[in-house]
């Protein structure tokens, strides 16, 4: 197709744009009343008739909108002198500014001619006459309200006036009084319309205007610019591009672009990484250098940026803290900040902790510096101290103990620098818990932790031995079967098939090697089931009844699993040698349970329920002396047939069962 590019109407096309209409209606049938323009400005204003014998048209709105814009009287000011309104005007705005890449395309005999657009605007409906309306209103309320007595006109005529001289204007006052929206205002309403007559599609005038959308001249000198070689011609479609150099984007300082980390050299990513991380595992740091880095390369490099703490590497504090810099909390200089830092990182190459008061005490740094050493290796713990915030890196020390031992030699170096600085007495030099230290001084593994309990277990051994046997005698003093031959008493057993001693496990964890509060004996004689002298059984069952009263006073409702963990709680909380360390099986504390005004719930479960039978079983107290216990045993009944319901079924059940309306306050605390 040839294109072809007319030149007859440059700078004076237009394009309008109008409000969408029915299909059944086109501007082509509209009668234009009037037009005007504001070339400047490209500002365009058109009249428009409406049909008012139309159907849809709404003659007694019309009517009203005419009546409140122009009021009764009709004279020339009018702006519907019909009466009605009977035509609407469009005011256009530029829907864009730079119009340079639209044009209007017209094809003809295989031929496509090209008019460039002066601009394009859009067409909406203009509702100045409202604002006519509103002045008219304030009008007629002005007058309504203004007297017209001679006293009004008399004070109005010695009225007193205030003159003022204008200061002149600044330079800078004159360029905002230019740039204000009044001002703009004011030099668009300077500019006088041009009033336009319009033609119709079908007009002669029209046709003839038409014509100038085609190329007047098809001779090869007026279309020169179109007339390109074909290489020249994909030249201008597709330019070779050109590289250049544009300065690359600073990214924050606590972000790093892996693509860029890359290109540098490997002693400078690892520099930059170990800074930005601060703590990290040797097989961590590998797996961001890449696949392929050399790892005796990467040792040789770490060691010069970073310092082996608990098999994991620690940035050094001099690659922190350069010098001739300062602390952005206290001013210290770096050379003091990197000897406190240095005391933190030895601290831990001791122990997994370190209290925060002590390193402030010895390095006399602000506490500020102080967390801020401890936040870069460690986290803080709640009445602990900080811990390091990496596990022991066992792996790394047992695939290199040359590493680890020439670390060990810097580090006894920084030691004896550390102790002529601070002067640091024996106790900041020993680790706290030399016995645990064995091969890896700084791993505290949970095997270990086990054998250091047992270890203080067999300590107290002694003196928890002679407060056994002092009870013991006590006991026997007192209660006068004691005197009997301990061989002819028969002591009734109960069978082990039916009821085991209850699991108190989690107290037997922190009282190694005394079962139910009782040492093992080889010649004791004292049943560990249950059974205790006569002068024990009734202490034993009023401490029980006691707990179990307590229990469900503050709980109401409990599963036998769950009043067992509770019962273990509170033997924990007692001292040695309590009486309920005696032994209480599942049938006793389930017994003091029915005996203390408690029932046994049997809540229908479904069968496929993964719930263990302990959880299963559900005691609930079923009075507790207050003015709920009707409410509550009715609830407890409803659970004994379903135990799923819906709570409009509860609550209607509570209604009929008790006589009252219950408020939605009162339902949910005998849920709760």
């Amino acid at each position: 197709i040839d294109v072809f590019l007319a030149r007859s109407l440059l700078e004076k096309l237009y394009l309008f744009q109008y409000p969408i209409r029915p299909a059944s209606m086109t501007y082509d049938d509209v009668t234009h009343l009037s037009a005007k323009i504001k070339p400047k400005q490209q500002k365009v204003e058109l009249e428009m008739a409406i049909d008012t014998l139309n159907p849809n048209y709404c003659r007694s709105k019309g009517e009203q909108i005419a009546l409140n814009v122009d009021g009764t009287c009709t004279d020339e000011t009018s702006t519907y002198s019909s009466k009605l309104m009977d035509k609407q005007t469009f005011c256009s705005s530029q829907a864009a500014s730079n119009v340079s890449r639209y044009a209007a395309a017209v094809y003809k005999k295989g031929e496509l001619h090209l008019t460039p657009l002066h601009g394009i605007l859009q067409l909406r409906p203009s509702f100045t006459y409202l604002d006519k309306a509103d002045a008219k209103h304030r009008e007629r309320e002005a007058a309504n309200e203004g007297g017209d007595s001679s006293q009004d006109e008399a004070e109005d005529d010695v009225k007193q006036i205030t003159v003022r001289f204008s200061r002149p204007e600044t330079e800078q006052a004159r360029q905002r009084r230019v740039q204000s929206y009044e001002f703009l205002q004011k030099r668009q309403a300077e500019e006088h319309w041009v009033h336009l007559h319009y033609y119709g599609l079908k007009d002669s005038r029209s046709e003839h205007e038409r014509q100038y959308l085609f190329s007047q001249g098809h001779g090869l000198a007026e279309n020169t610019e179109l007339i390109k070689s074909p290489s020249e011609y994909l030249m201008m479609l597709m330019p070779p591009s050109v590289e250049e150099e544009n300065d690359k984007p600073v990214a924050p300082s606590n972000v790093l672009s892996m693509a860029q980390l890359r290109t540098l050299p490997l002693a400078d990513q690892i520099k930059i990484l170990m800074k930005n991380v601060k703590v990290m595992p040797f097989a961590n740091l590998m797996s961001l250098l890449g696949s392929g880095t050399d790892s005796t390369a990467v040792l040789r490099c770490i060691q010069q940026v970073a310092m082996l703490v608990q098999g994991n590497w620690v940035v050094k504090s001099d690659v922190l803290y350069p010098k001739d810099t300062s602390s952005p909390h206290s001013g210290v200089p770096a050379e003091v900040l990197c000897r406190g830092r240095d005391f933190v990182m030895w601290k831990f190459t001791q122990d997994r902790w370190v209290v925060r008061k002590e390193v402030a005490a010895v390095t006399k740094l602000c506490p500020e510096d102080v967390k801020d050493f401890l936040e870069h290796m460690s986290v803080a713990r709640i009445n602990k101290g900080w811990e390091f915030m990496l596990p022991y890196d066992e792996d790394f020390v047992k695939k290199h103990p040359d590493i680890v031992q020439r670390q060990h030699m810097l580090w006894m170096g920084i030691q004896a620098k550390l102790e002529k600085v601070y002067n640091l007495l024996k106790e900041h030099l020993t680790p706290k818990k030399q016995e645990a230290q064995s091969a890896h001084p700084l791993l505290v593994s949970g095997e270990q932790r086990v054998n250091m309990a047992k270890a203080k277990v067999k300590q107290n051994y002694g003196q928890l031995e002679k407060e056994l046997q002092k009870q013991k005698a006590e006991i026997k003093s007192n209660d006068t079967s004691a005197k009997m031959d301990v061989s002819n008493i028969r002591i009734k057993e109960e069978p082990v098939s039916d009821e085991e001693p209850m699991d108190t496990s989690a107290y037997e964890g922190m009282n190694n090697g005394i079962v139910n509060g009782l040492h093992v004996e080889e010649d004791s004689t004292d049943s560990l089931n249950g059974h205790m002298p006569g002068g024990c059984i009734d202490r034993v069952a009023q401490e029980l009844k006691a707990f179990v009263s307590s229990t469900f006073k503050k709980q109401f409702v409990l599963t036998l699993s769950e009043l067992k963990r509770l019962f273990n709680l509170h033997l924990a909380s007692l001292p040695p040698g309590h009486t309920l360390f005696s032994g209480i099986s599942d049938k006793m504390l389930q017994d003091m349970v029915l005996d203390t005004g408690c029932k046994q719930i049997l809540v229908p479960f479904p069968p496929q329920t993964a719930a263990s039978p302990d959880e299963l079983k559900v005691y609930a107290l079923w009075e507790a002396g207050d003015t709920y216990d009707q409410h509550r045993q009715v609830l407890l009944e409803i659970f004994s047939k379903n135990y799923r319901v819906r709570r409009n079924v509860i609550q209607n059940q509570l209604s009929q069962e008790c006589g009252e309306d219950l408020n939605k306050q009162e339902v949910d605390k005998v849920l709760k």
